[in-house]
């Protein structure tokens, strides 16, 4: 019997408020201890039932013990578990070609490997930094990119001011992304004229900060842990523009909307651009082994037949991690993910939409595949939320807490709750699960609005 065996739950969850530094919380921070995970659930050592409406963290795409990738796991791990990144594996190599295909063979030729998310980022700054001979990377301010120092100091929100506690990072430039709910406007309405203030004002902060001195515009297709902000229409093409027109490379961070999480392998699919750069994580393994990577343009490929590409990381394409990327992609392709993935976001968004006309704590519903949120305010027609940015105190955690206590998994932030399960969900699973959030957000009516 395997030590993890002889744990009980009471043992793991002591084990881990003793000695494991929980993400994001105090030391010493309680758990669930999770003994298994099948499907869209996961279970606790008491046997109760959790439905995963967020994916873990936007990562497990393809469920949880999905067969396929398990097998492909397990098939690579009795040939060769890891070979150092100087030598080519079969895993590697083929994983490359198919990131390149998903993408368009058209305009990409190669991708360069790392562990996650937040090194894909830095990794993709630092290429930028060496084709284009410049230093700024200018970012939003609603936007979240990785917890390693480069990403945070490109990211807006809150998560970097420890970062910051040394002094600002140099060369990294934040710009205000529209919201339209929170700026009151509204969608299918203002577009128009919110893309052209937002690219009016985007375009003069190029020219005072020296469109010469700007290497990138790292930007996430769509704003994940932020709240899924749904740009207006025309407003990444018009971001596009303003790249080609000044010589800046548009990098695109599809960590968290990549892999069919929007009905598109890639988000930025859903707009008429291609980025020089795409960052990827998550759904590309599901989770299973960690994996991410940047996927290079041409253009931006040949810079570097001719010049070394000063990055480098011990595990760059993983193998096994790779074998894993190989079978999800596969099954994204074979069991045809985008185009469920779409069918269900005609139950989805309706849904969410009914959530708005129902419930006087839900501001906007935005929801597109089954990537969605709802804006939780204490004042619907003030559109005031039920927190401000970066609250110290906030009754978003009981929210959040009351649906995982009926068995609703999911995660928010101060003034949003992400519902984002996992792309091989039924249509009856989401008939089952989507009734709690309904009489949670009733619950939260009554406590929160009255």
């Amino acid at each position: 019997m395997a030590l993890t065996d002889q744990l009980s739950g009471e043992d793991v969850k002591q084990l881990h408020e003793q000695y494991v530094f929980q993400s994001w919380g105090l030391a010493g921070s309680s758990a669930i201890p999770v003994q298994r995970a099948e499907g869209i659930y996961f279970w606790d050592y008491d046997g109760k039932r959790y439905a995963d409406m967020s994916s873990l963290l936007v990562c497990s795409n393809l469920g949880h013990n999905n067969p396929e990738l398990v097998a492909a796991l397990k098939e690579q791990a009795d040939k060769m578990c890891f070979m150092a990144p100087a030598y080519a594996s079969a895993p590697k190599s083929l994983l490359a070609k198919m990131l390149v295909e998903v993408a368009g063979a058209d305009f990409y030729q190669r991708v360069f490997f790392t562990n996650a998310g937040a090194d894909a980022n830095e990794n993709a700054i630092k290429m930028a930094r060496m084709v284009t001979g410049r230093s700024k990377i200018l970012s939003c301010y609603r936007s979240y990119h990785g917890a390693t120092l480069g990403a945070s100091f490109a990211s807006g929100d809150w998560r970097r001011f420890a970062s910051e506690m040394g002094g600002e990072a140099p060369s990294f430039v934040h710009f205000m992304n529209p919201n339209m709910y929170e700026d009151g406007y509204t969608r299918g309405v203002d577009d128009e004229a919110v893309t052209a203030m937002c690219l009016h004002r985007l375009e003069e902060q190029i020219c005072y900060e020296n469109p010469d001195n700007i290497a990138a515009i790292l930007m996430e297709s769509i704003v994940g842990a932020n709240g899924v902000i749904l740009p207006p229409a025309g407003y990444m093409e018009g971001v596009r523009a303003l790249c080609d027109k000044y010589g800046i490379l548009m990098i695109c961070d599809e960590v968290m909307a990549g892999f069919g999480r929007t009905g598109k392998m890639f988000a930025w699919q859903n707009f008429d651009i291609k980025p020089d750069l795409i960052t990827f994580a998550k759904g590309v393994t599901c989770g299973y082994v960690p994996l991410g990577g940047v996927i290079a343009s041409k253009a931006v490929s040949a810079y570097f037949e001719d010049h070394v590409l000063q990055c480098g990381l011990t595990y760059s394409g993983h193998t096994l991690a790779c074998a894993v990327g190989v079978a999800a992609l596969t099954y994204y392709r074979e069991h045809k993910v985008c185009e469920h993935v779409k069918e269900m976001e005609g139950i989805l968004k309706p849904f969410l939409e009914k959530m708005v006309e129902k419930h006087d704590c839900v501001g906007e519903a935005r929801c597109i595949g089954l990537f969605a949120a709802l804006t939780i305010v204490k004042d619907k027609k003030t559109r005031e939320l039920m927190a401000p940015y970066h609250a110290r105190e906030s009754v978003m955690p009981q929210i959040i807490g009351e649906l995982k206590r009926r068995g609703f998994s999911t995660f928010g932030r101060e003034t949003n709750i992400n519902v984002c399960p996992p792309l091989t969900i039924t249509a009856d699973e989401l008939n089952e699960w989507l009734p709690v959030l309904d009489d949670v957000l009733g619950w939260a009516d009554e406590k929160f609005c009255h």
